[in-house]
């Protein structure tokens, strides 16, 4: 019988991952710029969870600059390393970033 956690969605381990985890972020961002013909730039990464599947599928919370204005998505983004697979899966407005001023 499988463990509750095989399958479920945990927080991405340690700050060993920061890189990579930056250039998915970075990689959902370009995706997304590609397909709606838009500007995002990324900025970092706020939050990172992950699933493991046949591969992994992590979840993304993610700071963007939309023409000047700081922006939060979430992606989630399904990576198979061994097939040299990545696939954004989903990339989504939640809203604008707190605390900024409204110019």
């Amino acid at each position: 019988m499988a463990t509750a956690t095989v399958g479920g969605i945990s927080d991405v381990p340690g700050n060993q991952n920061s890189a990579e985890i930056d250039d998915l972020a970075r990689f959902s961002v370009d995706e997304y710029n590609k397909k709606e013909n838009a500007l995002l730039q990324f900025e970092k990464v706020i939050n990172a969870k992950q699933q493991v599947v046949a591969g992994t599928v992590y979840y993304l919370t993610i700071e963007v600059t939309d023409g000047g204005k700081k922006k939060i998505y979430e992606a989630k983004i399904w990576v198979k390393p061994w097939l040299n697979f990545k696939e954004v899966q989903e990339f989504k407005l939640v809203g604008d970033v707190p605390g900024q001023s409204s110019t």
